[in-house]
């Protein structure tokens, strides 16, 4: 009988707290806005942090409060952005797709060592001893702590340098976070040029650790038709908002350690029977590279063309082609 009246008593205050919490779930409930649910579906759910908000849930939280742009997440790039922005009602926007790299290029046959590390193979334990193995202070430590960190398979150690995978990276930032030597930095995944050094040192200084290095002797910055390069404290920097591509940085550059090929450049040539002479394309031209008298034909100097191609995006009449290594004109 006693066990039946404890029974009885359980199931009632059973159903007394079962009914009092009901009715606290509806009178303390937190409203979510239906877009939030709706946001978070659409994103990749990968929760890397790169959007700079706690996981995929605080990024469509920050999305629906205007505290982040629809086009914020970088995993998911302009698919999911179009996406976010029907949700909300508003324009997706376009912006410059931005990938990790590295300014680095002392690999094992180009840079010098201190001393043979045998610790921890672990980038930030290494460089907290006297700044690490390498040579140059500014080096990669080529360990791989960025790559322990990418989600995304985007970075490898390739010849003790890391090196990024640009078609893989997302730019979630993660592998910035933990370089001890700040090596890994964004830039716009259209721009080829990059200067893969991160030395202050002068130039001396940099040969005797690294045969890669940027020494500063500013040729570059003096070769560049739109000064698109500046020194900073003895080292080359590359403006993107005035580049255009030309890669003559890359042919003047002593070390090589500026990146970019130029044997992928294809050179512009002018059909005269359509050309009518309007010179858009030679005020275009940085190069000197288009010759002709104003409402006559113009030509294309080869010799002194380096095939950016700003030119093509004046001509109103598609009188300008590019050419092959074989001289074989391709529209």
């Amino acid at each position: 009988m006693s066990i039946l009246k404890a029974i009885i008593l359980l199931g009632g205050l059973g159903l007394l707290f079962g009914a009092i919490l009901a009715y606290a779930s509806k009178k303390f409930a937190v409203e979510v806005d239906e877009r939030e649910e709706k946001i978070l579906a659409v994103l990749p759910g990968a929760n890397c942090g790169g959007c700079g908000f706690p996981g995929c849930g605080g990024m469509a939280a920050a999305i629906v409060k205007g505290d982040a742009p629809v086009n914020g997440c970088p995993v998911g790039g302009a698919a999911v952005a179009a996406k976010v922005a029907e949700i909300m009602g508003v324009s997706a926007g376009s912006e410059e797709k931005m990938v990790a790299t590295v300014k680095c290029s002392g690999t094992c046959d180009k840079a010098k060592d201190k001393y043979v590390h045998q610790g921890l193979k672990d980038c930030r334990a290494a460089a907290a001893l006297i700044g690490g193995a390498k040579g140059c202070s500014a080096g990669c430590l080529g360990f791989g702590t960025c790559v322990s960190v990418c989600k995304f398979d985007a970075i490898k150690v390739i010849d003790g340098v890391a090196v990024v995978d640009e078609s893989k990276c997302v730019n979630c930032g993660k592998c910035r976070e933990v370089c001890p030597k700040g090596l890994i930095v964004e830039k716009p995944a259209s721009k080829e040029v990059f200067v893969k050094c991160n030395s202050h040192e002068f130039g001396k200084a940099v040969k005797v650790n690294c045969s890669a290095g940027c020494i500063g002797c500013g040729a570059c910055a003096k070769a560049c038709p739109v000064e698109a390069i500046t020194l900073d404290n003895k080292l080359a920097v590359v403006d993107y908002d005035k580049c255009i591509g030309c890669k003559v940085c890359v042919e003047k550059c002593p070390t090589k350690v500026i990146s970019g090929d130029i044997s992928d450049r294809r050179k512009v040539v002018i059909d005269e029977e359509i050309c009518i002479g309007c010179t858009a394309c030679a005020r275009q031209c940085k190069f000197d590279a288009i010759e002709g008298e104003k409402k006559q034909p113009h030509k294309v100097n080869q010799d002194k063309c380096r095939g950016c191609h700003l030119c093509l995006q004046k001509c109103k009449k598609g009188a300008m082609s590019l050419v092959d290594e074989g001289a074989k004109a391709t529209n």
